[in-house]
C-alpha cells in the first residue's frame, strides 16, 4: 500500500511540472472525477482543464471552487452526453482544435442503476457506452495529442497518461462472452460489470502497444461517497444517507483522500510508458507481467494488482484482439458510417 503521507509527498512535487499541463476529466463535474480535478489544480502550475459532463450549473459551481484553488489555472467546461459516440467524437474535434497537446486523459464518466438494458440511438447500452466504449473513444481520438505532449522536448511537460476508473478486478472472477461482447441478447446488469472490466482491461495493453509513449491505467477506486446514488430518486438517496453511509462507512475511501490518490495515480513515474519505462527506477510491472509495459491495472491504494490465471488465460487465447477487432467494428458503423450497432 501507497501510505496517505507518500501519496500527499508525491503530490506537493508536481509543481516540478512546467506550467501549462493540460487535462480532460471526463465525467468530472461530480465524484471522483470533481474530487481528482481539484487535487491537480492544487497540485500544478497554471493548469489547463477541460470538465466535460452534463450539468452546467455544477459545471459553473466547481469553475468558481478551483479557480479560487489556484487563480493561476485555466478552467473550461464541454456540456456533452457522452453515451453516445458521435457526441464524443464532437467533444474531441472541439479540444483539438483548442490544443495541440493533452498529458492526462481522466476518465470516470458512468452511472448506476438497477434496471436492465437501456439502448441508445446508436444500437449500445448506455451504461456499457460509459463504462467502455465511450472512454476508449476518447483515448483513440485524443491519442495523437497525447504523443504529442509525451515528445515535448521539455522534460518537465512531457506527462501523458490516460486513466479509466472503473473496476479491472471483476474479470480476475469472471469471463465476459465473447461471442456478444456489446451484450445484444446476454444483458444483465453482472455481464455488463464483467465486460466492461475486461474490456477495459484488455483495451489499455493495446493502446500501451499502439502509442508506447503514453501510458495508461485501469484504475480501481473502492468504495467512495460520490452521491451516485441521488440518481436512484430521493427514497433509495435518502436510504443510503441514513443506513448506507453508516454501515458501509469503515470500508469506504472519503472522497478527498480518493481525488489525492488518483492524482498520483495519474502522475506518478513507476507507471511509466513502454517507450521509457527503462529509464524510470521502480518501474511498476503493467497488467501482463512485464515490468513497464506501459498498461497497468491498480488497486485503490496505488498498487498494482498482482497475476491473475484468468487474465492470462484470455490474453493467451487472444482476448486482446477480439477485444479490439470488436470495437473498431463498432467504431467504423457508428462514428465513420453514422449508423448503429
Amino acid at each position: 500500500m501507497v501510505s496517505l503521507s507518500a501519496v500527499r509527498t508525491h503530490n506537493s512535487s508536481l509543481k516540478y511540472f512546467s506550467p501549462g499541463l493540460v487535462a480532460v476529466f471526463v465525467g468530472g463535474t461530480s465524484g471522483i472525477g470533481f474530487a481528482t480535478a481539484r487535487e491537480f489544480v492544487r497540485s500544478t502550475n497554471s493548469p489547463h482543464v477541460y470538465l466535460v459532463g452534463r450539468n452546467p450549473t455544477e459545471a459553473s459551481r466547481i469553475i468558481d471552487e478551483l479557480q479560487q484553488i489556484n487563480p493561476s489555472s485555466k478552467l473550461d467546461f464541454i456540456k456533452s452526453d457522452v453515451s453516445l459516440l458521435r457526441n464524443v467524437d464532437e467533444v474531441c474535434k472541439e479540444i483539438k482544435e483548442k490544443e495541440n497537446k493533452i498529458n492526462l486523459l481522466f476518465m470516470t464518466v458512468g452511472y448506476l442503476t438497477f434496471q436492465g438494458r437501456n439502448e441508445t440511438t446508436e444500437g449500445l447500452d448506455r451504461k456499457l457506452s460509459l463504462h467502455y466504449y465511450a472512454r476508449m473513444r476518447f483515448a483513440q481520438q485524443l491519442a495523437p495529442l497525447l504523443t504529442t505532449a509525451a515528445k515535448d522536448p521539455d522534460p518537465k511537460a512531457n506527462l501523458s497518461r490516460v486513466v479509466t476508473v472503473l473496476d479491472p478486478n471483476i474479470s480476475r472472477n469472471f469471463t465476459p462472452n465473447f461471442e456478444d461482447l456489446d451484450l445484444k441478447t446476454t444483458f444483465s446488469l453482472k455481464n455488463c460489470g464483467t465486460h466492461a472490466s475486461a474490456m477495459n482491461n484488455f483495451a489499455i495493453e493495446h493502446f500501451a502497444k499502439a502509442y508506447p509513449d503514453s501510458s495508461f491505467c485501469h484504475a480501481y477506486p473502492s468504495g467512495v461517497n460520490t452521491g451516485i446514488m441521488r440518481e436512484q430518486g430521493p427514497v433509495m438517496s435518502a436510504i443510503w444517507n441514513v443506513v448506507g453511509k453508516t454501515v458501509f462507512k469503515p470500508f469506504m475511501v472519503d472522497l478527498t483522500e480518493s481525488g489525492e490518490r488518483h492524482v498520483y495515480a495519474s502522475t506518478a513515474p513507476q507507471f511509466a510508458p513502454k517507450a521509457n519505462a527503462g529509464g524510470v527506477q521502480d518501474a511498476a510491472k503493467g497488467s501482463d507481467e512485464v515490468t513497464g509495459s506501459g498498461a497497468y491495472q491498480l488497486s485503490w491504494n496505488g498498487e498494482v494488482f498482482g497475476p491473475s490465471k484468468k487474465l492470462e488465460t484470455m490474453r493467451s487465447n487472444g482476448a486482446e484482439d477480439k477485444i479490439w477487432g470488436h470495437t473498431e467494428q463498432v467504431f467504423k458503423k457508428i462514428c465513420e458510417e453514422g449508423g448503429k450497432v
